[in-house]
């Protein structure tokens, strides 16, 4: 699964990809129109996907593998949707992230996932990369 080109930017829903990036700014393209746009760091804060990691209880986990393991429960236990009440949030982690850490991890970044995933669902954009999976077997073929 590969993040590392899109972005979520405060202020705008959803989450873009990095067309360009800029002194002042970045060069954002829309996911569903294709259209580029300039959005300046003076107004917004940048949050590339691929830097995002959730704590666990020893260590934390990356936002690819949280994602990874959703997709693998996809059919057995679909995502709670994000305005599901926080009984229900917290039972969905614990199941798709047993060793998350119930202190550090709030039920805003739960809903703040599911947002995600779902967007990132929809759009088919959540797939294992063919790079990874190739790494993958040729280590295991060793």
């Amino acid at each position: 699964m590969n993040l590392d080109k899109l972005v979520a930017v405060s202020g705008i829903s959803g989450i873009f990809k990095v067309a360009a990036n800029r002194n002042n700014g970045l060069i954002i393209e829309d996911l569903d129109t294709g259209k580029c746009k300039f959005v300046s760091a003076r107004k917004h804060q940048f949050t590339p996907l691929e830097s995002i990691s959730i704590y666990t209880d020893t260590d934390s986990k990356e936002l690819s593998k949280i994602f990874a393991s959703m997709l693998e429960q996809y059919e057995d236990n679909p995502p709670v949707s994000p305005k599901a009440s926080k009984n229900d949030l917290l039972e969905y982690f614990a199941d798709i992230m047993p060793d998350y850490d119930r202190d550090r991890v709030y039920p805003s970044d739960m809903k703040k996932i599911l947002k995600w995933f779902n967007f990132l669902h929809e759009r088919d954009l959540l797939k294992e990369d063919d790079s990874n999976t190739e790494e993958k077997e040729e280590t295991t073929e060793e």
